[in-house]
C-alpha cells in the first residue's frame, strides 16, 4: 500500500467512528435527553399498543446489574452495569450487539459491608455523550472520558479524592452534565461541592467551595433564568444555581428531607425552577429574579406535600407536571401555576414522554402507555416487562428513534412503538 493509499484508508477508519458515535438530532445523548426535559421528540408511535404488548426487538444482556438508564448517539448505545465488583460501561450497537465494555472503576457494593445495601447495590449514573467521547462518573467517584468507537480510556479523574470527599451513603449517582467546552459534576467534598472541567482533557478549571453540604443524588441542569445562564443543580438540603463561567453561587434555598436525600433533577420553565424530594417533603415552585443590586433573590411560588418524587422523575408538558409521589403515594398531575392537584392513581415508579403521551414503569415492572391529559388519568395500554435479575424496576425508560428502551437489572429490552 502506498503512502496516499495508507492515508485515505486512515481517513475512512477516521470517519466510520465519527459517524457511529456523532450526536444527531432525535438521539438521547445522556440522561433525560440533550436537553435533559426527559421529552422525546419522536412521532408518528402508536396511541394503543397490542394486549402482548409491542413487539421486542431484541434483549441485550450481559451489561451488569445496575439502574443506569441509556444514553443514545449516532448508531451507538451507552449504559452501566455492576460486573463482580466493578462498574463497567458497555456499547451496543442499535440491534443490541455488544460493542466494548470499559471499566469504570469500583462498584458501590464492593466497597460497602452493611447488610442493608446488597438490595439496592448496582450502577446508578447514565453515561453522557459529547462528540466522540462518553463520560461517566461511578458510584465510587471516578470519572472517566471514553473514545465511544472503542471504549479506550482517554482520561480518568477520582473527584472523590481529588476533591478530599467522604463516600455518599448511596454512592455518587449524579449523571455528569456537558455543556459548552466544560463537564460539571458534584464531587462534594471538602475541597469544593462543584466542579468544571476542561472535557478535552479533564483539567480542572474552577471549583465552588461557597456549599459545604453532603452530596444530592441528582444531576445538573443548564437553564437560563434573568437572562444569565446558569447551572442548577441539588446538595442534600438545597437547590442552587452556579455561573458556569467561574462557579460562584448566584442563588440558593433551603430544600431537604429528613433523609437527606435529594434524588430528582429540577425542571426550569419560564425562569421558574420546580424542585421535589421524596420522604414526605414534596413539591416547590421557585422564582430565582435580580434585586435592584443584580443579585438574584428566590421566593417561593407555592409549595405542597404531593409529588414528593423519590427518584423516578418528574416531567412537565403543556403547563402540568407527571410524575409518582413517595410518600404521598401514586402517580399525580399538578398544574405548574398553582401546585393544584389534577389527578391522582396508585402506583410508584419512573416516566418519560414522547408525542402526547407518558411512558410509565412501575417499579414492579408494568410499563403504562397513558395519554398526559390534565384532565384524566388515561392509560390505553400496558405490559409487564421480563426480568432481567434482581431489584425493583427502577431505570428510567427512553424513548428515541421509535423504540422504547427498557432496562432491568442486566438486561436492555428494546421494543418497537413506531405506527403502522
Amino acid at each position: 500500500m502506498n503512502i496516499a493509499s495508507a492515508r485515505a484508508a486512515f481517513l475512512g477508519m477516521f470517519l466510520t467512528a465519527q459517524a457511529v458515535t456523532a450526536v444527531e438530532d432525535g438521539d438521547w445523548p445522556c440522561f433525560h435527553g440533550s436537553d435533559r426535559s426527559n421529552r422525546s421528540s419522536d412521532n408518528a408511535l402508536m396511541t394503543i399498543w397490542p394486549d402482548e404488548g409491542p413487539a421486542l426487538l431484541w434483549a441485550a444482556t450481559n451489561i451488569g446489574h445496575g439502574y443506569s438508564s441509556v444514553a443514545i448517539a449516532g448508531e451507538r448505545i451507552f449504559t452501566a452495569g455492576t460486573i463482580g465488583k466493578d462498574t463497567h460501561v458497555t456499547a451496543l450497537s442499535l440491534d443490541g450487539k455488544k460493542l466494548w465494555q470499559g471499566l469504570a472503576g469500583e462498584s458501590w457494593q464492593a466497597s460497602e459491608r452493611q447488610q442493608w445495601a446488597v438490595p439496592y447495590s448496582g450502577s446508578r449514573a447514565t453515561p453522557t455523550v459529547d462528540g466522540d467521547t462518553v463520560y461517566f462518573l461511578s458510584e465510587m467517584g471516578r470519572l472517566n472520558a471514553f473514545d465511544a468507537s472503542n471504549g479506550n480510556v482517554r482520561w480518568t479523574v477520582d473527584v472523590a479524592r481529588t476533591f478530599e470527599a467522604e463516600r455518599p451513603k448511596y454512592g455518587y449517582s449524579e449523571s455528569v452534565l456537558v455543556h459548552g467546552d466544560k463537564l460539571f459534576c458534584c464531587p462534594a467534598g471538602r475541597k469544593g461541592y462543584m466542579a468544571a472541567f476542561d472535557k478535552s482533557n479533564g483539567a480542572l478549571v474552577w471549583t465552588n467551595t461557597e456549599i459545604d453540604d453532603p452530596v444530592g443524588y441528582s444531576s445538573s441542569v443548564p437553564a437560563r433564568i434573568g437572562e444569565k445562564l446558569q447551572i442548577v443543580s441539588l446538595t442534600s438540603s438545597r437547590v442552587f444555581a452556579v455561573n458556569p463561567d467561574d462557579g460562584k453561587l448566584l442563588w440558593q434555598y433551603l430544600f431537604g428531607n429528613k433523609r437527606s436525600n435529594n434524588a430528582t433533577d429540577v425542571i426550569v420553565h419560564d425562569g421558574l425552577v420546580y424542585v421535589s424530594s421524596g420522604y414526605g417533603r414534596g413539591s416547590a415552585l421557585l422564582r430565582p429574579a435580580r434585586a435592584e443590586d443584580g443579585a438574584f433573590v428566590v421566593e417561593s411560588v407555592w409549595e405542597s406535600e404531593l409529588l414528593d418524587n423519590h427518584h423516578g422523575g418528574v416531567v412537565l408538558v403543556d403547563g402540568y407536571l407527571y410524575g409518582a409521589g413517595h410518600q404521598s403515594e401514586g402517580w399525580f398531575c399538578l398544574s405548574i401555576k398553582d401546585g393544584r392537584k389534577c389527578w391522582h392513581k396508585e402506583g410508584k415508579g419512573s416516566l418519560t414522554y414522547a408525542e402526547g403521551h407518558l411512558y410509565c414503569l412501575d417499579e414492579k415492572g408494568e410499563m403504562s402507555l397513558v395519554r398526559a391529559d390534565p384532565g384524566k388519568y388515561a392509560a390505553t395500554s400496558s405490559f409487564e416487562v421480563p426480568r432481567g435479575g434482581r431489584g425493583a424496576y427502577w431505570a428510567h425508560p427512553v424513548v428515541c428513534h421509535g423504540r422504547l428502551h427498557v432496562r432491568h437489572s442486566d438486561k436492555l429490552y428494546a421494543y418497537d412503538i413506531r405506527k403502522r
